[in-house]
């Protein structure tokens, strides 16, 4: 049984007073539509406003600044954060944007949230930023803010029923849901909304995505040895030697990654990550296995079979790069795999292909890895992408950054080093961000924002589908459908791709590209289907000029 807070019990009103009239659903659950032009964020603006070329002359001086003293080619332009404001960004020359790209998915709840701005009224909330604890004088608040946040349950309001079903009492119902009565109205909740992924019950922080992926592929490796030694924790001198040595059987294990992957630029990720050249040039490397990822024809309906034979010869190719490893004495601990390659070009793989490739983990004996840097946190329409594959069960590892404001990864307890100072940094993540990200699953819960990324998504994807059709010689390969706002289109050349890019920014619009030639969509959490249509109008005005 639970209580509600009072907020939560006007929104359940007012849920339910709107809900009388609803005629529409989000993903299967009757609600009521959302007002149409009403921003999540109080005072966001309304459209676009574009003042100079983008980037202007202001940006331009402060890249002249920065490159005196910091290589900045990357550098697209510079943002005035003090009045960015939800899904809108201000640029050094008073330009304002739409952000449909949000610093590469990592801003969840756009810029300068009302609800995240008022952390820092807290006195107390003041001093966890100043006072960052390294992992070995940890806060004693420290366990609750994990439990508060990353290991957080939620209950989740989709239906209502009126108090006479359950009268003069508080309602309690076990199974698909929990049913609250409050001053009249009960609310029957949905299955618990869990921030970490079902099945993986242990956490460890980090403080980027890239440190949260190579810390896990070192959990993958100790699990891998600590198996091979029949579970013992205690190492022979044989071991001891070799790893100062770089030499087996003290490092033997390696892990088994894609073309088109992306899992960061540290030296480990770096040999699992074949995204783009420049990523890796001139940096030694590993003799690791990449194996191909499935390439789809577009549209989906249209080339099943094709596609069903891709996802085939690439499973084959994984079992068979995994045998051939180990037989060469290089052992295969693991499999590292995006759940969408983003990086790489927005590349999806059916729920079957995942499906296959954790059973062929099983079989071979390697761990599955699914790198939900970008994916995690909502944008997909679930927290965790991989969420939509139905796996018959948990990944044994899921790591996060970005929308997730903190990294890190959720395991299985057999993931946990056996020993201290094994999988060990100064900070091992960032106890302010922690507090921010509880503050983002209270805005995910009371504003519904998965529901609105499924509605948002759905605008989205049916409005890129009308211009795909009308525009066939610009774009192509729309991709993203039933998966939120996570949504991506090819250029017909990457240079078509750039273009685009470059008139959308001249239109008030900020996106951003990856792989060879894709548009890819990465919006916060508030991006509501009148943004959507914005975009689109946007996007249809640099289409005609083309």
């Amino acid at each position: 049984m639970r209580v509600l807070s009072r907020n939560l019990l006007h929104l359940v009103r007012s849920h339910a007073a709107r809900g009388a009239a609803a005629t529409g659903g989000v993903r299967g659950h009757q609600t009521a539509p959302r007002e149409a032009a009403t921003p999540l964020v109080p005072n966001e603006p309304a459209a676009p406003k574009v003042l100079t070329a983008v980037p202007g002359p202001a940006s331009g001086r402060h890249l002249k600044d920065l490159s005196e003293i910091q290589e900045s080619n990357a550098v697209s332009l510079f943002v005035d954060y003090e009045r960015s404001l939800g899904n809108y960004l201000v640029d050094a020359d008073g330009n304002t944007l739409l952000d449909v790209f949000m610093q590469i998915s990592s801003l969840p709840l756009g810029y300068n949230h009302p609800d995240l701005l008022n952390i820092l009224n807290d006195p107390s909330n003041v001093k966890v930023f100043i006072n960052s604890s390294s992992r070995l004088l940890p806060s004693p608040t420290w366990p609750m803010k994990l439990r508060s946040s990353l290991l957080r349950q939620i209950y989740l309001l989709f239906h209502l029923l009126h108090a006479y079903l359950l009268p003069g009492r508080l309602g309690v119902y076990r199974g698909s849901g929990e049913a609250l009565q409050l001053g009249g109205v009960v609310a029957l909740t949905s299955d618990v909304f869990q921030m970490a992924p079902k099945g993986l019950k242990h956490i460890c922080t980090m403080a980027c995505g890239s440190c949260s992926n190579e810390n896990a592929f070192k959990a993958i490796y100790i699990w891998y040895r600590t198996k091979e030694r029949g579970g013992s924790v205690d190492f022979t001198q044989e071991d001891i030697d070799s790893c100062m040595g770089n030499q087996a059987p003290g490092v033997p294990p390696t892990p088994a990654s894609f073309h088109g992957a992306f899992h960061g630029r540290t030296m480990g990720c770096l040999a699992t990550t074949h995204s783009k050249p420049i990523h890796k040039m001139d940096i030694p490397s590993l003799d690791w296995p990449i194996a191909r990822f499935p390439l789809y024809k577009y549209p989906l309906e249209e080339h099943v079979r094709e596609n069903q034979e891709e996802d085939r010869r690439c499973l084959e190719q994984v079992e068979e790069l995994i045998h051939k490893y180990n037989s060469l004495g290089k052992p295969v601990a693991g499999i590292v795999v995006e759940p969408i390659q983003s990086e790489g070009g927005d590349n999806h793989a059916s729920p079957q292909f995942f499906q296959q490739l954790q059973q062929i983990g099983k079989r071979t004996g390697a761990a599955l890895l699914i790198d939900e840097v970008q994916t995690g946190g909502g944008p997909t329409g679930k927290i965790w992408c991989h969420e939509h594959f139905d796996l018959p069960e948990a990944p044994d590892i899921v790591t996060f950054s970005k929308k997730m404001l903190t990294g890190g990864y959720f395991c299985k307890e057999e993931f946990r080093p056996p020993q201290g100072y094994r999988i060990c940094n100064t900070w091992m993540g960032d106890p302010s961000k922690v507090l921010m990200l509880k503050e983002v699953l209270n805005v995910i819960n009371r504003d519904r924002l998965l529901d609105n990324v499924n509605e948002t998504g759905d605008v989205l994807y049916k409005g890129l589908a009308t211009l795909e059709q009308r525009f066939p010689q610009h774009i192509n390969s729309l991709r993203g459908r039933n998966r939120g706002t996570y949504i991506a289109f090819d250029g017909n050349t990457g240079a078509k791709r750039d273009a685009i890019i470059g008139k959308l920014k001249q239109q008030g619009v900020h996106t951003g590209g990856c792989g060879d030639k894709t548009l890819r969509l990465r919006p916060a959490l508030i991006f509501q289907p009148h943004h959507a249509h914005i975009f689109l109008d946007k996007l249809e005005t640099v289409l005609t000029g083309l």
